[in-house]
């Protein structure tokens, strides 16, 4: 019995012991279960992350966000030693070396919140950073809900040494506080790591995000990271992106201004850091970091997108709009940074120039080959072949003689003339006394020293080098003086010059240096040799440099160490360029082309994207440039037809014109040495085919101009990827060898050598090909077709739904504008379509806001009826315009009888697939009624 009862008491032990394990087991179950909904908030509060099935090469050791630590070795021991972790990674793109959770910032103190904002500050956990720069250890943080679509996020050092801010000349921000429904929450999370949260009400998606390990906040360095919603990511310039779509595999893209060809992955002219990011049901959203120090941007893949901003000064000031539509995104970043300019009207046509005229015979020679070959033609440009020895506001008496006369006969034949300028002011005295002997009483380089307006270093103007050699930089942040000066020698130019210029354009303003920062280089100092520096394009003996190809970073600017307002050189130029302009012709709109763009530079000027290549691949990669700074908010936007650099091939040139036909901004330009590869200079059968497809342009200008008064107005865009008009169809995120023009029409064009057949998308809705009518075939949803691509014709075809007004084209926009007009109308699904009518004079400045234009509307529907109705009528324009012709696109019924205003016009006509209504003459300033019967 012992033995029975020991084992009876060992068997209830065993069995006493199982049961508080399950117990125990299922009580570490339910508190797990209900704590971790608190551990999520407190973590990644309303963020979730979905497996997309990436390929497992992409994954790595860690499941969530990385933020690359890597010092300047960047080995293990250099990163351990920096605090940070090493990691095994199967991604070879992945950074090694990542941030713990415990460097960063934490919360000290309360939040203080209302209605409108919150305010706290922020405390540096460790005091250290992985550069040798000084921390900022008490920041404050503000975020402003000051619209019910947008916010602003700013980080502010809390001490008596102020970091450098965009001054609010240089770019006045429009933040003011906007009563509506939010579409956005706010959410400031204290742990374990610290970040600031925007959520979409309507759907639950973060679209901001920062609670991610690695915020720095010191000096010289700056790095902050946000989560995306989506790896749809577009925007950041400029470079040379060959996809619109961003790759987001680990890649760096660095934003410091640079004269460099954009054939690599390389910094170039300008610097736009603003994102567009599509969310996975279709939503846009755009964040706007207003600095413009140097920096870069490294991206992360899914499944945890990402983006992390590494920035070399300022502050951290973050501006986040919700759209919720890809257009109305770029629209409240537009109005935020400033509406793009109007463009005068004949800056729509089409523009020849080239780098490389002997002289002006041969320019002369040039502009009428393409005269006689009927080429539509606007406006002859002048590269820096038509100077005194590249000397600013001069030209060569000997082998431009004749060229003020050129210049009366340009605008003679209603053409126009636009001239290059340089910002360098030629300083060799040698070479200055010539050109005074050449220009009488040009005196600039002596003028700019008496005015004190030239960018000093040191005590004394810095010295570079460009085309007229030794050469000394305005400096354009000192908008008021420099200003008086560079107007005074624009007024030169026109009165002892004689050069009645239309337009300008302002090259080499990043700013471009032949030598690396001056003729006595740069002191090696933190502004020079900062502590980090950005993948940069440097020079072979300048690595740690800021300064090749341009001006010593700690030269003074009046707006700050050059340091800090290198990237607004560009764009200062074409604020002070736009206001002395408008100043010596008050009234008058301003036609100003520029290399060098930052965030709003679109307020005062147009912008060209630079010394591409003579390929096929620049050609498609011309369209992603189109793309991004229409995101950038760049109506007027174009590349170099046929290439700039590079000798042109006959089937490419000719594929490149049907293309550039339909660019903002239209121009072949050539350079020095290069084939000459304007329309006239190849075979009658290109010359008819450019010619019928830049008169095309000119047919549907008056929609373009419509379009562009959208966009200064409203800051609407142009040229828009097809994801704009389409972003919850996922087959259009993608797309890049495709755009729309405004809403109404897609261009499809041939990006190939030896292409005569292409893959076109056509997102869900009716399509009409423009020449015959014909609709595209398919299912109601989306779908790619085979397109025929004979070299005589690029694909284009009308989205039903729209009214295109159009005029019967000619040889240049001034005899355009006096021709009858007509309407393209394609119906959509209901047989409806709408659309409107800009009409000005062409070049009044803020003609819109002075009231001083017609503007109409256009409706068909019911299948039989189009109303015209005239809603803003200040404008009377010239030649008595009147509506001819309309062509209906997707009526499938032939009408019998034609009723205008109540009179009766004989039957339709068919062309193809298009109903043609004509024998009428319209008067464009009053209203009309058109309704269509048919034998049912």
């Amino acid at each position: 019995m012992a033995n029975y009862n020991a084992v009876d008491e060992e068997a209830k032990v065993k069995n006493k012991r199982k049961r508080v394990i399950v117990f125990t087991f299922i009580a570490v179950i339910l508190v797990c279960a209900i704590a971790a909904p608190i551990i999520i908030s407190q973590s990644k509060p309303q963020y979730q992350y979905k497996h997309t099935g990436l390929p497992q090469q992409q994954l790595t050791s860690q499941n969530d966000v990385m933020v690359d630590c890597s010092g300047r070795k960047g080995t293990e021991s250099e990163c351990k030693q920096n605090g940070c972790i090493w990691q095994r990674t199967k991604n070879p793109m992945a950074p090694r070396c990542i941030y713990p959770k415990t460097m960063g910032y934490q919360i000290e103190g309360q939040v203080r919140s209302t209605s409108q904002s919150h305010q706290f500050s922020i405390r540096q956990k460790l005091n250290k950073t992985i550069f040798d720069t000084d921390i900022h250890q008490l920041v404050d943080v503000r975020v402003d809900m000051y619209s019910p679509k947008s916010l602003r996020i700013k980080f502010m050092p809390n001490g008596t040494s102020k970091p450098f801010e965009i001054p609010e000349e240089a770019i006045p921000v429009n933040d003011e506080h906007q009563a509506g429904e939010r579409l956005y929450n706010v959410t400031i999370q204290r742990g374990p790591v610290f970040g600031i949260i925007v959520t979409r009400r309507s759907t639950g998606t973060v679209v901001f995000n920062s609670s991610v390990p690695g915020l720095m906040l010191s000096e010289q360095f700056l790095q902050i990271t946000n989560r995306l919603p989506s790896g749809n990511l577009y925007g950041f310039g400029e470079h040379n992106h060959q996809r619109f779509k961003h790759d987001l595999n680990w890649k760096t893209w660095p934003m410091f201004t640079r004269d460099t060809t954009p054939t690599d992955d390389w910094n170039l002219y300008g610097s736009h850091p603003v994102y567009m990011n599509v969310e996975r049901d279709g939503n846009a959203n755009m964040v706007f970091l207003r600095n413009s120090n140097g920096m870069d941007i490294q991206v992360q893949p899914e499944p945890f997108p990402a983006v992390t901003y590494r920035v070399i000064g300022g502050v951290l000031d973050f501006f986040v709009f919700l759209g919720p539509t890809p257009g109305e995104a770029v629209q409240q970043y537009v109005k935020t940074v400033g509406m793009p300019v109007m463009p005068p009207y004949w800056s729509l046509g089409f523009h020849l120039c080239r780098y490389g005229y002997k002289n002006l015979a041969e320019m002369k020679s040039v502009r009428q080959r393409n005269i006689d070959a009927g080429i539509p033609f606007d406006t002859q440009w002048a590269d820096i072949d038509y100077m005194y020895r590249k000397f600013d506001f001069t030209y060569d008496r000997v082998k431009f003689s004749q060229f003020p006369d050129f210049t009366n006969e340009l605008h003679n034949s209603g053409q126009k003339l636009v001239v290059i300028v340089d910002p360098g002011v030629g300083a060799n005295q040698n070479i200055y006394k010539e050109a005074q002997k050449n220009s009488p009483g040009y005196d600039m380089y002596n003028d700019g020293q008496r005015r004190g307006i030239f960018i000093r270093m040191n005590g004394s103007e810095l010295q570079g080098k460009v085309w007229p050699g030794l050469t000394v930089f305005p400096d354009f942040t000192n908008l008021k003086n420099t200003t008086e000066f560079w107007k005074y020698w624009i007024r030169y130019f026109i009165q002892n010059e004689t050069i009645h210029a239309d337009g300008l354009w302002i090259d080499m303003n990043e700013p471009s240096n032949f030598v690396a920062g001056s003729q006595r280089g740069c002191q090696r100092n933190r502004w020079n040799n900062p502590p980090y520096v950005m993948p940069i394009l440097e020079g072979e003996k300048d690595n740690g440099s800021l300064y090749y190809q341009t001006i010593c970073m700690d030269a003074e600017q009046h707006w700050g160490k050059h340091y800090d307002v290198h990237n607004l050189y560009g764009h200062s130029e074409s604020m002070v360029t736009n206001r002395a302009l408008r100043e010596l012709f008050p009234g008058k709109r301003p036609f100003i082309l520029t290399r060098s763009t930052f965030s709003g530079t679109s307020a005062y000027a147009a912008k060209w994207l630079g010394d591409n290549r003579s390929q096929w691949s620049d050609m498609h990669w011309s369209i992603v440039g189109l793309l991004e700074f229409s995101i950038f908010g760049f109506p007027m936007i174009g590349a170099d037809i046929c290439g700039f650099n590079g000798n042109a091939t006959y089937e490419m040139c000719l594929r490149w014109h049907q293309l550039g036909a339909f660019y903002p901004f239209s121009r072949n330009h050539n350079g020095i040495y290069q084939t000459p590869q304007d329309p006239g200079a190849w075979n009658q059968t290109f010359t008819s085919n450019v010619r019928r497809h830049l008169s095309l342009r000119y047919k549907l200008l008056p929609y373009t101009y419509t379009l562009f008064k959208e966009a200064h107005v409203q800051g609407t865009t142009v040229v828009r990827p097809l994801m704009f008009e389409f972003p919850a169809d996922s087959h259009t995120l993608d797309i890049d060898n495709q755009f729309l023009l405004g809403s109404s029409l897609l261009i499809s064009p041939v990006l190939q050598e030896n292409v005569r057949r292409i893959q076109a998308y056509f997102p869900k809705g009716r399509w009409f090909d423009y020449y015959k009518g014909v609709e595209i075939p398919g299912p109601e949803s989306g779908r790619n077709v085979t397109l025929n691509a004979p070299l005589s014709n690029l694909n284009l075809h009308l989205r039903g739904g729209n009214i295109i007004p159009f005029q019967e084209p000619d040889n240049t926009t001034k005899t355009s504008r006096l021709n009858p007009m007509g309407l393209l109308v394609a119906l959509n699904e209901n047989l409806e379509a709408f659309g409107t009518l800009f009409l000005d004079d062409g070049e009044s400045d803020y003609s819109f806001q002075n009231g001083t234009y017609l503007e109409l509307q256009f409706h068909f529907y019911g299948g039989e009826r189009l109303d015209i109705n005239v809603v803003h009528n200040k404008f009377t324009p010239a030649g008595n315009l009147t509506f001819n012709t309309i062509d209906i696109y997707g009526l499938h019924r032939h009408p019998s009888d034609v009723v205008v205003d109540g009179s009766h016009i004989k039957s339709a006509s068919q062309i193809s697939n298009i109903i043609r209504l004509s024998g009428f003459q319209l008067d464009v300033t009053k209203n009309h009624t058109i309704t269509l019967e048919t034998d049912k």
